[in-house]
């Protein structure tokens, strides 16, 4: 049976002749809502006032830069000829592990900079960015990109999938896997994963780096599904090589902040901010004595 099936609109509201895309409008909610969140998290924490408003002014464009370059230098080939479309960023096309490498970059500067522990501020944020891309992936859904390879109509009605998202995975006659669904669903979990893990007062750094070892699991497996993977040579997806990187290192991370005690300090810890392996912060770190003889 052939269906005639109106996709939902890409655009979310017109600001005189400039279009706002659901798109842009999507990553946005899930940014104000990770901050949100990352913000009432850091009072509670001791970190300074409006610490992550005041990293976010450099942190998000830097993303965005990072992740529409990442995104672009793999998809070379079509983007040389076509250098116009290289800033068209509504359109689709933001790498998160791009987006995710300049954040980084930028945290640690910016910790340095401020004299704060960036594995305190990364744990605090984790929650934050995966509860961020989990809103940012219906993105791609209203423009009906990052879909896996085709599937029949009674596949996803046997998912129990609501009409609306039946409909707009059905692209150019041709049902697919709405592997957007898949990741979006699969960081939610993580979000709530890791608000858990918080009682658990695991160890500084670890919060963050269960985040990077979840997100990157769930990735792998997905990214298998997806058909329009960035890929590295003919037979290699970047997205998979990146997820492998990354849960091979954090995992080496992990152990090598616990045996080498850089891993000193708790995430319920009331501590100082302090700058990493600052032994100043360590509960059982004695001073010396100065006084002279």
């Amino acid at each position: 049976m052939v269906y005639t099936i109106q996709p939902l609109d890409r655009v979310a509201f017109q600001l005189g002749t400039i279009p706002i895309y659901w798109y842009g409008v999507l990553i946005g909610i899930g940014a104000l809502l990770g901050f949100l969140i990352a913000n009432r998290e850091a009072n509670k924490r001791g970190m300074p006032k409006d610490i992550f408003a005041d990293l976010l002014i450099f942190a998000i464009p830097i993303s965005i830069l990072c992740a529409r370059l990442y995104y672009v230098l793999f998809r070379w080939e079509y983007y040389s000829q076509n250098p116009s479309q290289i800033l068209a960023v509504w359109e689709g096309g933001l790498a998160i592990h791009g987006g995710l490498i300049g954040a980084v970059i930028t945290a640690i500067i910016f910790c340095r900079v401020r004299r704060i522990s960036f594995w305190k501020l990364a744990d605090i944020a984790a929650p934050s960015i995966i509860l961020g891309q989990a809103i940012g992936r219906w993105g791609n859904f209203m423009n009906q990109e990052a879909h896996g390879g085709p599937v029949t109509r009674e596949f996803l009605e046997s998912l129990q999938l609501p009409e609306f998202i039946i409909n707009q995975m059905y692209i150019d006659g041709v049902y697919y896997h709405p592997t957007f669904l898949y990741e979006s669903l699969w960081n939610i979990a993580g979000f709530i994963l890791l608000i858990l893990l918080r009682r658990v007062n695991l160890r500084r750094g670890e919060l963050f780096l269960s985040y990077v070892i979840w997100y990157s699991f769930g990735r792998f497996f997905i990214e298998g599904l997806r058909t329009d993977s960035l890929m590295i040579g003919e037979v290699l997806r970047a997205a998979q090589v990146m997820s492998l990187v990354l849960i091979i290192g954090a995992i080496v991370l992990w152990i090598y902040r616990r045996k080498t005690d850089l891993a000193h300090a708790h995430y319920l810890d009331e501590d100082g901010a302090g700058l990493p392996g600052d032994k100043r912060n360590r509960p059982n770190h004695k001073k010396k004595n100065t006084k002279k003889k």
